[in-house]
């Protein structure tokens, strides 16, 4: 979601939207991202992130620690 209120309907997300999407600190997605666990590209000096890029991510995770 945008400053103003609305939300980000290209599909790209910041770092904040990605913390709070996913329930964490954002400290933690930044390390995480950094580490590369987290997919994400680095644009401009800033980390963004494409949400159907971390959806298919957490699915995978959901399933590798389910088995």
């Amino acid at each position: 979601m945008r400053k103003d209120g609305s939300r980000n309907s290209s599909g790209i997300m910041t770092l904040r939207e990605v913390a709070k999407y996913l329930g964490l600190h954002v400290m933690t997605v930044y390390k995480l991202t950094r580490e590369g666990r987290v997919p994400a590209a680095k644009i401009g000096g800033q980390w963004r992130f494409k949400r159907e890029v971390l959806d298919e991510w957490l699915e995978t995770q959901m399933h590798r620690n389910a088995g």
